[in-house]
């Protein structure tokens, strides 16, 4: 296996090198008073897409900042009530997807709700300025103004409402409900659990948006973090601001969330992943002080890992 990253030895003890800034947790109980106190309007449609034995729902909630953020929402017809849950979270510039990929949980007698990210490849709202996509530079969306105004802040916000939201459920069990994700969506489900503590089991795979200074100090500040390098380039070409920006950046950063995470956790890691480095992952998962394990693939990258698909399904059974 070609080493680009640290040894397997360093990956486990890894820390992170993004800054924490000084108000990092005082910030996020902020958020959360705004999250809680925002009426979520919550609206059901049966969707044209539906299946014998579960029905399907587009939900509707507003978040933050008045957005509609729209998700998937799958629930059996014949479960047991109240019954475990699903949240799921999409890869970055992508959607909730198709129907038929969140059966395989109802079939199990599962809730499953998926989630469309603000200004992305779904439905959900991105209300700075326009309505419709606003794709692209959301990692660097608000470093300019008040941190309250990073876009991620917001995203990460709508993950723990929709999980509140799945948890009011009355068919849910608000004690059995999982997350999981790939990529933008590992990250999410960090982030979800860690401002929802009562997520009971999470499954991040690749973990995006980790320890944005290592990831510029790996020259890797490319495909996914591209933004990072065009920022500066069109910014701060002499990186006059590179302390002030990074440390803004650890407002949005999931290795310093990972800590509240109270659920279990399942973590997939590729060793060859160039795109969410490896030391990246670790930094989050090192953090996390809840019972926790990890499955390596050391000759893939930010792809397909043959049999985790199985292996999270049969984690989830659990809850």
């Amino acid at each position: 296996m070609p080493l680009f990253d640290f040894p397997l030895d360093k990956l486990v003890t890894y820390e992170g090198r993004n800054p924490r800034p000084e108000d990092f947790d005082s910030y996020w109980e902020r958020a959360i008073a705004e999250m809680k106190a925002v009426d979520p309007q919550i609206e059901l449609r049966p969707s044209e897409f539906q299946v014998p034995y579960a029905e399907c729902f587009d939900l509707y909630f507003t978040g933050v900042k008045g957005a509609r953020i729209y998700a998937k929402y799958v629930r059996p017809k014949h479960a047991d009530k109240p019954h475990p849950a699903i949240v799921e979270f999409h890869g970055y510039s992508g959607s909730s997807g198709d129907w038929s990929g969140k059966l395989a949980y109802a079939a199990l007698g599962y809730s499953f709700f998926s989630m469309d990210c603000r200004g992305q490849g779904g439905l959900s709202e991105d209300t700075g300025g326009v309505k419709g996509t606003t794709l692209r530079g959301h990692i660097v969306r608000g470093l300019d103004d008040h941190p309250d105004q990073l876009l991620y802040r917001d995203i990460f916000l709508d993950t723990a409402q929709l999980a509140g939201i799945a948890m009011s459920m009355p068919e849910v069990d608000p004690e059995r409900v999982g997350a999981l994700g790939g990529s933008q969506g590992g990250a999410l489900t960090i982030a979800c659990a860690a401002l929802e503590p009562r997520i009971k089991r999470l499954a991040p795979v690749y973990p995006f948006l980790s320890d944005y200074k290592r990831v510029w100090e790996m020259d890797l500040a490319k495909d996914a973090y591209q933004e990072l390098k065009d920022f500066f380039r069109r910014h701060d070409p002499q990186h006059k601001r590179e302390d002030e920006i990074f440390t803004k950046l650890g407002y949005i950063d999931i290795q310093n969330l990972a800590n509240r995470i109270k659920g279990e956790v399942l973590m997939a890691v590729g060793l060859s992943d160039t795109v969410c480095p490896p030391s990246t992952q670790f930094a989050a998962y090192n953090k996390i002080k809840s019972k926790k394990q990890f499955e390596l693939y050391p000759d893939y990258g930010h792809e397909g890992l043959p049999g985790f698909s199985d292996k999270t399904l049969q984690f989830m059974l659990g809850l």
